[in-house]
């Protein structure tokens, strides 16, 4: 059965991006290393360290559904029809965007509900895991018990503003781990949920 993973990058203050919702300093490390890590889209190919290459590489292979919201997905576009992980995406939204340009694209517009949202992308990925790529999103599922585990890209940078990686938790939820993986501009962890 597939885990549902939220992974972020995230600066040493907890922020995922700025004020501006940029993240330039945030994903630095993709692209500060001579390790190169293609993805599903040529836009985007990493080039990063050994150590985080290696990491990305599994994390890719493993990844079978990604779960976002209607903010993110506004904010890159949809990334153009295409995400990088080359997965089935599936968009939390109020309303499907009636100007969506890519009609054929790996997109799921869910209106009835995260729990739907994570049942629907779980059943597509399979074996496979399960990414959450949205803070809003992220937070939703900790707080319904959804989520299985937590990955964070921790970045040697402090933002001072910006967009939490966690803000309005229902509860206290204790982690085991982590698991750490030291890359260059960058230090990997990831942890379970303890139930």
């Amino acid at each position: 059965m597939a885990d549902v993973i939220a992974n972020m990058s995230m600066s040493l203050d907890g922020f995922v991006a700025d004020p501006e919702d940029r993240i330039d300093h945030l994903f630095e490390w993709f692209g500060n290393g001579d390790v190169e890590v293609p993805t599903a889209v040529d836009w985007a190919t990493f080039k990063t360290s050994e150590a985080s290459a290696k990491m990305l590489r599994a994390a890719m292979d493993n990844i079978g559904a990604l779960i976002t919201g209607r903010r993110l997905f506004t904010l890159t576009q949809g990334w153009g029809g295409k995400h990088p992980m080359g997965v089935p995406v599936f968009v939390v939204t109020h309303e499907e965007p009636a100007d969506w340009p890519h009609p054929d694209a790996p997109f799921t517009f869910v209106t009835d509900g995260l729990e739907s949202a994570v049942e629907q992308a779980k059943k597509t990925a399979g074996d496979k895991n399960v990414a959450v790529a949205s803070t809003t999103i992220a937070q939703q599922c900790l707080n319904l018990g959804l989520l299985d585990g937590i990955q964070v890209d921790l970045i040697p940078v402090l933002l001072g503003s910006g967009v939490r990686f966690f803000e309005n938790l229902d509860a206290t939820t204790k982690l085991t781990g982590p698991e750490v993986t030291e890359g260059t501009g960058v230090t990997h962890l990831s942890y379970r949920i303890k139930r």
